[in-house]
């Protein structure tokens, strides 16, 4: 089949999330200016720059008035944590999805333990093995989806990294072990079960 996305595509969801899999997920911490701590999963979310360490996550979705929380809360303190999401974390971190309101702390919600962070406000997921604490960089404006909502990038710098050492093997993360939980299409999601190794070319 082809697709024009300016046309229905006739099927029953939109492949379109299924066309860019497995997609990493931010569980991105942060507290408003008022002090509200909030907690939220995006699958559009990814890292940018190795030097320096960049990431971005994408808070989009259907509100005419603006950023999503984690997006707002960001531009509005200039910091935010991306915490890993695993396997035994999947279901806290789908209830943290939850469409709360603003003044509600998702950590509470999804009945997990915080932990301090060393450079920024803004607290970890303590079950998580490993953190991105970030300074806000720039939000990249996207043009809003056809239902009228906002659309946008928001980036970071990342200024600290947190790894559990019960998940370092030789120096070297053992991603089997930690057992990222990462983003399908649809309802879906995959977590890393297995690893294999490839030699890039050399000149």
């Amino acid at each position: 089949m082809f697709w024009n996305t300016n046309e229905p595509h006739g099927l029953p969801h939109d492949p379109f999330k299924s066309c860019v899999v497995p997609r990493p997920i931010g569980w991105i911490s942060s507290v408003s200016a008022d002090g509200v701590v909030n907690l939220a999963p995006y699958s559009f979310f990814n890292g940018v720059s190795g030097d320096p360490p960049m990431v971005m996550f994408a808070a989009g979705g259907r509100q005419p008035s603006g950023l999503k929380d984690s997006g707002a809360n960001a531009e509005a303190t200039g910091e935010f944590v991306c915490n890993m999401v695993t396997w035994e974390l999947r279901e806290p971190m789908n209830a943290s999805s939850a469409p709360a309101a603003p003044d509600i702390d998702e950590f509470e919600l999804a009945g997990l333990e915080t932990e301090p962070s060393e450079l920024v406000a803004p607290p970890r997921v303590k079950a998580a093995p490993i953190h991105l604490e970030c300074i806000f960089y720039k939000t990249l404006g996207l043009p809003p989806d056809r239902h009228g909502g906002s659309n946008a990038i928001v980036t970071g710098r990342v200024v600290g990294v947190h790894i559990r050492d019960a998940f370092l093997k030789d120096g070297l993360i053992d991603i089997e072990r930690v057992r990222p939980v990462a983003r399908m299409g649809y309802q879906d999601y995959t977590s890393v079960e297995s690893v294999f190794t490839m030699t890039r070319p050399r000149p």
